[in-house]
């Protein structure tokens, strides 16, 4: 039996979850209160039973008030832990502003949150068999721009020559389980084809023919300071080592495929 312990069942994690029980897998994931079949993350003996018990670790909680709290807590029992394969959800945050560069996984990491940089640093140091996913900005299914639109929080920015990557949910959970059969380390996970986020929020607003919103700054679009801090850096992420050590092909090469995945 193949047992997938997630720590932290968020959007990707719970996809990637799906997709594993429909193979067979037991998966046992935690969460803050421990709701449904999951564990609490603080239930220590249920996680150190779970740990003692699976055969692959992944973990897709963030950093929080300055430092990592899965490895706080269980860093030393999952690097003494028996499981064969251990993988991290990380950012290509971590890359920090290339004023539309494009940036691979041997870019220096200076992104401005330095807890996110140190994570991604801790689990790559933490055993030699760790796989680093770094991810753009994720959508898919009931979180895309297609929800954004159809709830009135959709903006067109007057930013010219600003691009993003991203990453459709069901990629995420490609790439993590073409790593089963790839070597350790770190590897982008993004679309084809990075763009301005105009052209994403334009090609939504055709799909549900709706009118297009007009062209705003920042403080004319009122956006609150996490979404301002989503315009704050430009850069374009290549993906192309995880094709080739992984054998990784999105499935939605860029956001017209995705979106359509999407409805």
């Amino acid at each position: 039996m193949t047992r997938m312990l997630i720590f932290g069942m968020g959007y990707a994690a719970s996809h990637l979850a799906s997709r594993l029980g429909a193979r067979g897998w037991e998966v046992i994931g935690t969460t803050r209160d421990g709701r449904g079949d999951s564990i609490a993350f603080a239930d220590e003996t249920a996680v150190l039973i779970a740990l003692r018990d699976a055969t692959h670790i992944l973990s897709s909680v963030p950093p929080v008030d300055g430092g990592d709290p899965v490895l706080a807590r269980y860093g030393e029992a999952i690097a003494l832990s028996p499981a064969c394969w251990l993988g991290y959800l990380s950012s290509t945050g971590v890359y920090g502003d290339t004023a539309g560069a494009w940036v691979d996984e041997s870019a220096p990491v200076a992104g401005r949150r330095p807890d996110r940089n140190a994570a991604d640093a801790a689990w790559q140091v933490l055993r030699s068999d760790v796989r680093v996913f770094r991810l753009p900005g994720i959508y898919g299914p009931r979180r895309s721009i297609l929800d954004r639109i159809s709830e009135g929080r959709a903006h067109r920015i007057d930013l010219p020559g600003q691009v993003f990557s991203r990453i459709h949910v069901d990629d995420i959970a490609g790439g993590v389980t073409a790593s089963f059969r790839g070597p350790a380390g770190v590897y982008n996970l993004a679309d084809d084809e990075p763009c301005h986020q105009n052209k994403l929020v334009e090609w939504g607003y055709a799909m549900l023919g709706a009118p297009l919103p007009p062209l705003q700054t920042l403080d004319e679009a009122g956006l609150s300071p996490a979404a301002r801090a989503f315009y704050a850096e430009n850069r374009r992420v290549a993906n192309g080592k995880a094709k080739r050590l992984l054998g990784w092909t999105p499935r939605y090469p860029a956001f017209r495929e995705g979106l359509a995945g999407c409805r």
